[in-house]
């Protein structure tokens, strides 16, 4: 995708968005926008693949739409085309309700919100991949405008920006990439609520390209998200795979608002519907999945840091905690989190999960928990990230990666937390920064200030504690300071302060003396003295 066309669809999305901006925030108009965005895609999808079956292609939409209409005129032509759609994408719209029809209608001021609330009763009725898909879309919210006229108004807007875009001519990773960018803005803009939907970039392709390292070529890999949020952490292991049509996602989220951003997510990026297994439950409440498949070839997640849980003592005999014989604190799931990850890793795969570093040394059922990982090899690498590159907080996090049946229990620390680049409202990790973080743990020797490999025994000398300057000494000794030096540029600093009061004074003798002037500049030569 070129550069100056992926910039005009970001503009044009972003721009569609400030029609809404003045009448709510981030949170509440990601919904409007990313609905409205993924309702065009569906239907100017279906609009053109209507148009091949019809054997007229186009990728002209109002081309396609008179054909459409013309054919669903047809009775005998209308069902075996309907059912040829549905059996192709799993749903179909009537004429009248397809994007392309609502904006000519906006266009002769004939629009009704309730046309389009039907396109979407219509999509969500016609299959249960698309079951409450848009029901964060509240069409009628007052916030749209004090009546139906303004509310009507808004969405027409809207629709209006967004009628422009050529969604469906695009590659799914392509629009996919876009609806990316979108919700990171949303999470820019929303700052502290966006930690529930969003993993920036740079972090996601680092743990991405770890999980990854060296199965670049799996067909069929199996890829694990129980706090998925919007699916972005997800979907990046169609980017470094060399295999991305064969990889199977699965994921759960609690927040179904959020849980509905990442089913549209990856239809947008081209997933195929028989890859894609999304749940929308409470990861720690209940285990899932619990049918086959249940372990993965990669775990990757970023949790809610340090959230509350029930910590009920049924779950010591839930088989995700029970070896470990206490639970993660009520007020800190950090560790809840990691053992379930980590209970549905294969004992081939890698998993990577962001975390708050008390979670290296915090003790109590932490410690005991941590030790027993130890114990096992399952702690394979601590990498120390910098402060600020989250949008949900500005304390620096770790990724720890996890294996099982290690033939060692050493641990890589790598000490990245000072390499960044600074942002505007977030610190960055650059590419440069991110390879240097994977050449590292690919390579796994010690580097001087930056990482080191800790032997089994140095951890149990720590204690088992994994705080990473116990391991990675980043202490940098100031210059020692040249006295001499120091004084020569001190005498000649005084030579320059001395040549210029010289000159002052001598501008102050060549100014003409009045009454006026006479004291201030006797007590101006008075100073210099």
């Amino acid at each position: 995708m070129a550069d100056n066309e992926t910039k005009s669809l970001y503009q044009a999305l972003w721009n569609s968005a400030d029609i809404l901006r003045s009448k709510m925030d981030a949170n509440e108009y990601k919904s409007y926008l990313l609905g409205l965005v993924f309702y065009k895609y569906l239907s100017d999808k279906m609009l053109l693949h209507a148009a091949n079956l019809l054997e007229e292609p186009t990728e002209d939409l109002n081309i396609a739409q008179k054909l459409y209409e013309e054919a669903y005129a047809d009775e005998e032509v209308r069902d075996d085309l309907l059912a040829e759609l549905q059996y192709d994408f799993s749903y179909t719209l009537e004429p009248n309700l397809t994007f392309t029809a609502l904006v000519n209608d906006i266009h002769k001021g004939k629009f009704q919100l309730e046309d389009l609330a039907q396109g979407f009763r219509n999509i969500e009725q016609s299959s249960e991949i698309f079951e409450n898909m848009f029901e964060d879309v509240d069409l009628y919210s007052k916030k749209l405008g004090a009546t139906p006229q303004k509310q009507n108004a808004s969405i027409a807007d809207v629709m209006k920006e967004l009628a422009v875009l050529d969604v469906a001519g695009h590659k799914g990773d392509m629009l996919g990439d876009a609806y990316e960018y979108l919700i990171g803005q949303f999470a820019s803009d929303s700052g502290k609520k966006a930690g529930e939907f969003y993993t920036p970039q740079p972090v996601s392709t680092l743990m991405t390209k770890i999980v990854l390292q060296g199965k670049e070529n799996v067909k069929g890999f199996t890829v694990y998200d129980p706090t998925m949020g919007s699916g972005s952490l997800l979907l990046n292991a169609k980017k470094y795979s060399n295999e991305p049509g064969t990889i199977m996602y699965f994921g759960q989220e609690l927040n179904t608002s959020t849980y509905n951003l990442a089913r549209m997510n990856m239809i947008l990026h081209g997933v195929d519907i028989a890859n894609q297994h999304l749940h929308n439950a409470d990861t720690l409440d209940q285990d899932w999945p619990t049918d086959e498949p249940t372990n993965f070839d990669g775990v990757l997640m970023n949790p809610p840091y340090s959230a509350h849980w029930s910590a009920e003592k049924g779950f010591l005999d839930d088989p995700r905690f029970s070896m470990y014989g206490v639970l993660a604190p009520k007020s800190k799931a950090d560790f809840a989190f990691l053992l379930h990850g980590y209970y549905h890793l294969k004992d081939t795969g890698v998993m990577a999960i962001v975390l708050p570093h008390g979670v290296l040394f915090r003790g109590a059922a932490e410690g005991k928990i941590r030790q027993i990982l130890l114990e096992n090899g399952a702690i394979d690498t601590v990498i120390g990230l910098p402060a600020n590159i989250f949008f949900n907080t500005s304390i620096p996090t770790t990724v720890i990666i996890l294996k099982k049946n290690r033939p060692t229990k050493d641990v890589l620390f790598i000490d990245a937390s000072k390499e960044f680049e600074k942002g505007k409202n977030q610190n960055i990790l650059t590419d440069a920064h991110i390879d240097k973080i994977l050449d590292t743990y690919i390579k796994r020797q010690d580097v001087e200030k930056y990482a080191h490999v800790a032997s089994f025994e140095e951890i149990v000398e720590n204690d088992y504690n994994l705080n990473i300057p116990r391991y990675v000494d980043t202490f940098e000794e100031e210059e020692p300071i040249d006295i001499v030096s120091l004084g020569k540029e001190l005498v000649d600093l005084n030579k320059e302060i001395k040549e210029a009061e010289n000159a002052f004074l001598a501008m102050l003798d060549e100014l003409e003396v009045t009454e006026e002037t006479k004291d201030l500049i006797e007590a101006t030569k008075a100073v210099f003295r």
